[in-house]
């Protein structure tokens, strides 16, 4: 029988195999009550679902895309409720987008700036720096 046939209880490293999130995040967002408390065997192990894993790749896949903890437990929550409105979860991905977009803006600003000031660097071996200079200021 392959492992991966199983259907549980899975230990912290076989959960973290079959979500793609490391054991330390696992716990994390268990301490951040992302994740509900799970069962322990009598030795204190923890052992989860495929609740649980479905759980955590969801949560893994929302931070790939940028959503905040914060965004994520909102998500979670709705995404838990089968009577949500999905006019909810477009609201939080729609101020995401808003909040990607300034950042994006900021990103190309720092870009630009960085660019100029290596362009006015001689980059040679005098100890003049432009660069430092600017990050005196």
């Amino acid at each position: 029988m392959s492992s991966m046939s199983m259907t549980g209880p899975f230990n912290i490293g076989e959960a973290d195999g079959r979500s793609g999130v490391s054991a330390k995040m696992v716990r994390h967002y268990e301490s951040l009550g992302l994740l509900p408390k799970v069962g322990r065997t009598d030795s204190g192990y923890r052992q989860y679902t495929d609740k649980e894993v479905h759980t955590l790749r969801f949560i893994r896949r929302a931070r790939d895309l940028g959503f905040s903890m914060a965004e994520i437990a909102e998500l979670l929550k709705l995404w838990q409720d089968r009577r949500r409105a999905s006019a909810n979860v477009k609201r939080i991905a729609l101020a995401h987008v808003a909040d990607l977009e300034v950042r994006m803006k900021e990103m190309d600003a720092m870009k630009r700036t960085l660019e100029r000031l290596a362009e006015c660097c001689h980059g040679d071996h005098r100890p003049d720096c432009p660069i430092l200079d600017e990050l005196a200021d």
